[in-house]
């Protein structure tokens, strides 16, 4: 007996095995989605899809009843609700595939604004770097010359203090009066030296006169400059100051940051 009839098949339900007859029309709606009438679940008939042949050496049996079940409890596939078919429509539209970037396209449009990044912040943060990595100096300051900039000491003024000051007269000249001074870098780095400002005050502790002193002005001729105050190291300053008429009688001293 040839069962074949043009636009007909089976299909194989994936979720229970149960395979049944299915004609092409059923195949084109919605996109090939049936439901399983005996497990109920939702699947595509179209990649298990087995058309008629009319060859009858080819022919499959058809069967009415799920194989491998109760013959009597006979299932069919069933059309899906508007609701279910929308559902699936979207499910597609979610779920296809988006065009994928390749990687080294990406690193090729990043990889500039990394390296300005890194040439920023080399070149905010020189000084903390050059004080953190001693190593990476030399490669700083062969930057700084590209940028006409420099890599100056540190200076954290919290770091250093006068251990001790004195104010006196000069014996020698009746216009003039010794400042001592003592300046300790308690950092575990050298550190820029700081200026000084000095206030002189009258009987009433109201400011005469105020003055800055920096680095230049009051450092010994055996000091450099661009060596710094070692760390943990002290330095005694002196300096002589022509008061004119001015009778000071106390006076303040203070760390003023050197550094821009």
């Amino acid at each position: 007996m040839n069962n074949f009839s043009p636009g007909t098949g089976t299909t194989l339900c994936p979720h229970c095995d149960t395979r049944f007859k299915i004609t092409e029309a059923q195949l084109d709606a919605p996109n090939g989605m049936v439901r399983c009438g005996y497990c109920r679940r939702v699947f595509d008939a179209r990649p298990n899809f087995i058309p008629n042949q009319p060859d009858p050496q080819l022919e499959l049996p058809m069967l009415d009843e799920p194989v491998g079940i109760d013959p009597h409890a006979i299932a069919i596939l069933q059309p899906l609700t508007l609701a279910e078919q929308v559902v699936i429509v979207l499910d597609e539209e979610l779920v296809k595939p988006q065009p994928r970037r390749l990687a080294w396209q990406w690193m090729i449009g990043i990889l500039p604004l990394l390296l300005a990044l890194l040439a920023q912040s080399a070149y905010f943060f020189r000084v903390d770097l050059a004080t953190r990595l001693p190593t990476l100096k030399p490669a700083l300051v062969g930057y700084c010359k590209l940028l006409d900039c420099s890599v100056p000491l540190p200076q954290q003024t919290e770091l250093l203090s006068i251990e001790s000051s004195g104010l006196e007269a000069d014996p020698t000249h009746d216009d003039q009066i010794i400042l001592n001074a003592l300046l300790r870098n308690r950092a575990r780095f050298a550190q820029a030296f700081p200026s000084l400002e000095l206030t002189l005050n009258d009987t009433q502790d109201q400011p005469l006169a105020r003055r800055v002193f920096h680095p230049t002005d009051y450092l010994p001729p055996s000091e450099n400059e661009k060596t710094g105050l070692l760390p943990n190291q002290e330095i005694n300053l002196k300096l002589r100051l022509n008061t004119s008429s001015l009778k000071p009688v106390g006076y303040r001293l203070m760390l003023v940051s050197s550094v821009n």
